[in-house]
């Protein structure tokens, strides 16, 4: 499986899943996601899975600390309506790491481990999306905007051509290759696109 080089220098995501423990997933329950593992659950790469990436990672980090992010017990809020614009893309990007879903998704073990009911829509919050502890009630607000990483000029008739089914091989290449360019250049310039509140 070949895929952009950058995938692999993108910082991991490391959380803990006691869910996973108990059933002999992974020890300790410890598990890494990576851009890689996200890009693979999505089928591709683009701003809107980079931010979405970067928002899971960011908001983890404001809301734990120097401590291990507990999977399973993170609501997740969204500020639109799942089939709003990307919401629903960026959603299933929050519920494959937190394991957070709606109304569906795994019931839980003796009432235990209920991954549901974790993830809401149409929420009143500032931001895009709010990450919140279920043990401390603890939250953090992030939004995404990617404006600041312009895509390259060519993009455009390149996207019309390649939509059109009338590219050439060459442009379908330099396409996917100033599109993941510019996917690169936001993950590496997160601090730019992603604000915490």
């Amino acid at each position: 499986m070949k895929y952009p080089n950058f995938f692999d220098t993108v910082e991991t995501i490391n959380i803990q899943d006691s869910l996973s423990k108990v059933l002999g997933a992974f020890e300790k329950g410890l598990i890494s996601f990576s851009y890689l593992d996200v890009v693979k659950s999505a089928g591709h790469s683009c701003p809107t899975i980079a931010g979405a990436y970067l928002m899971v990672r960011e908001g983890l980090k404001a809301l734990y600390g120097e401590a291990l992010p507990q999977r399973g017990e993170i609501k997740v809020l969204f500020k639109e309506d799942i089939q709003s614009g990307t919401t629903g893309v960026v959603a299933n990007v929050f519920s494959l790491i937190t394991g957070a879903t709606s109304d569906w998704g795994f019931k839980g073990l003796n009432s235990a481990y209920d991954r549901r009911f974790l993830m809401f829509f149409n929420a009143d919050i500032p931001l895009h999306v709010r990450l919140q502890r279920i043990d401390t009630g603890i939250t953090v607000d992030i939004a995404y905007n990617p404006s600041s990483i312009l895509p390259d000029p060519q993009m455009q008739a390149l996207m019309q051509k390649v939509l059109a089914d009338v590219a050439n091989i060459e442009e379908k290449e330099l396409f996917g290759l100033l599109w993941q360019t510019r996917v690169r250049k936001i993950l590496e310039n997160f601090d730019k696109v992603i604000l915490l509140k």
